[in-house]
């Protein structure tokens, strides 16, 4: 289908208006508890119901979720449109505890008669799983909340008219395949709304709404029998659609169209020890890999290894082990404006915050839940628990993770001024890392070889490898401008398994003489 017979089309408009929102519920708030006004009322009847039928069956700790996740994706190729879709699913799920065991059931049908049946059904789970369990799970003390959080937004993506998304994604392609020597041209845009309403029998009664949003493109360009890609470098945001009219993406379009063309006359690296100056558009992905699923205590226990494995940051290790120079610093946190794991509250109830997990480059915390705390003798929990949708469980999930700017003002052109010869590296590449998150090897979008402080031309071929000490050791410049946020939507963990949106903001750095192979060199 062209763009033309796409805009014009029936077909089109009576899409739009079988997927258009939800019309909020018209029943007043009769009665609302002080400091909140939720969006559907009859939830709290429906929250007490169900957690009243859990205490009376015997949990000493209960609590629910009624959530709606809805998602958008539109995608195109040069000038047509190769998919729609959207998508909606709504239920509940609720939680106990009982004699220290958890349990869980969750449903489709959103009733009274059905959530006391859940919550029974959730009761008998946990009693049937408590001969299975060794330790009883201690739950750290959370405030009690009431409260409505929406992610900040200016423009709903789900009130956006599709022909106006299709409208952009093809000036985009346009824009790219305007240049000679770019073969294909694609473009999307990823939408997601989670509304989500919790209440638990320690008091809290929560609603939140949470936007993510992913517009993205990626170029081929093929002479000769040969081909080279480029994608976007912007990320994911946990913003509107805003972020679609915000960013310069013609701009980055046109710019990734000339470097397609140019990688193919690209330099091939030469092997060996180079310095590296990473950029926040390939900088994040390896602070994910070597210093947020490391510090996960989960694995650092071993009680969790799906997908990314355990971790060598193990309980000895913490407030003793120097996993970067003394510059390197990261926090962790899930409240920064436009981050994708950024919320008012986990879905534990507890109210978000931020924290140290490397300070001086000494390792000093994990990322924990208020089920986890007590594992190293903490109070709290850091408010990280998270499930994908209402039939999920809730459990330990990666908060947005950065690497605080330095202290010394640098910016990235002051940083290539004072190195003498360098690879920069832009954008997300392949990647592969050990099961302990220790050894590690990535590849990147875009290569640019750095000499006597100037940038002198592409290189291509290029992989890095190093552990994660050694690296985050080499790191001797962090600079204080020019800080990034990016991220991903899909960051998969447990069994079965879940995603979790998760964000990772850096400036520019550099690494001393980090070993580079040339992933072209044939044997």
């Amino acid at each position: 289908m062209n763009r033309r017979t796409f805009l014009t089309s029936s077909a089109a408009g009576g899409f739009l208006a079988a997927c258009g929102p939800k019309a909020p519920p018209e029943a007043a708030v009769a009665e609302q508890p002080a400091a909140a006004a939720f969006s559907d009322p009859s939830f709290l009847a429906l929250a007490d119901a169900a957690l009243q039928a859990a205490v009376e069956a015997g949990a000493s700790y209960a609590d629910i979720r009624l959530s709606r996740h809805r998602n958008q994706s539109v995608s195109t190729r040069e000038a047509r449109v190769t998919n729609v879709s959207e998508g909606e699913s709504e239920g509940f799920g609720v939680r106990v505890l009982v004699d220290g065991t958890w349990g869980f059931s969750a449903s489709p049908d959103v009733t009274e008669a059905e959530v006391v049946r859940v919550a029974r059904q959730a009761v008998a789970v946990a009693k049937a799983l408590r001969p299975l369990q060794s330790e009883p799970v201690t739950l750290a003390p959370v405030d009690t909340h009431v409260d409505v959080w929406h992610t900040p937004i200016r423009r709903d993506p789900f009130t956006v008219p599709l022909a106006e998304k299709v409208e952009t994604l093809l000036a985009l392609n346009a824009a790219a395949m305007a240049l000679p020597g770019v073969s294909f041209a694609n473009s999307w845009m990823s939408f997601v709304r989670e509304h989500k309403l919790f209440a638990s029998t320690e008091g809290s009664r929560i609603e939140q709404v949470l936007h993510r949003c992913n517009p993205s493109f990626s170029l081929t360009s093929v002479q000769k029998g040969s081909f080279t890609t480029r994608n976007a470098l912007a990320a994911p945001q946990g913003r509107g659609y805003e972020y679609v009219e915000d960013y310069p993406w013609l701009e980055d379009a046109r710019q990734a169209a000339e470097q397609v063309v140019a990688m193919h006359d690209a330099k091939s690296v030469e092997p060996g020890k180079w310095d590296l100056i990473l950029v926040p558009s390939h900088l994040w992905l390896t602070i994910h890999e070597s210093i947020g699923h490391p510090t996960e205590l989960d694995r650092a226990l071993g009680y969790e290894a799906n997908y990314a494995g355990t971790s060598f940051l193990t309980t000895d290790k913490l407030g003793k082990h120097q996993i970067g120079s003394e510059i390197v610093n990261f926090e962790a946190e899930k409240t920064a404006p436009g981050a994708l794991a950024t919320c008012g509250y986990d879905d534990d109830g507890a109210r978000t915050t931020k924290w140290d997990l490397v300070k001086d480059g000494v390792f000093v915390d994990y990322q924990t839940t208020r089920d986890q705390a007590s594992w190293i003798g903490r109070e709290r929990g850091y408010a990280t628990s998270y499930a994908q949708r209402w039939d999920a469980v809730p459990f330990q999930r990666m908060p947005n993770i950065n690497l605080v700017p330095g202290r010394e003002k640098l910016d990235l052109d002051g940083l290539i001024a004072d190195t003498e010869r360098a690879i920069l590296i832009e954008g997300r590449g392949s990647y592969s890392i050990d099961h302990q998150r220790y050894n590690f090897q990535f590849g990147g979008q875009v290569f640019k070889e750095v000499r006597d402080g100037k940038v002198v031309g592409l290189l291509r071929d290029v992989a890095y490898q190093a552990n994660t000490t050694e690296f985050w050791n080499a790191c001797d410049a962090v600079c204080s401008e020019g800080y990034e946020v990016n991220g991903s939507f899909y960051d998969g963990k447990g069994e079965p398994g879940q995603v979790n949106a998760v964000s990772h903001g850096c400036t520019p750095s550099r690494f001393r003489q980090i070993n580079v192979l040339n992933t072209g060199a044939k044997a």
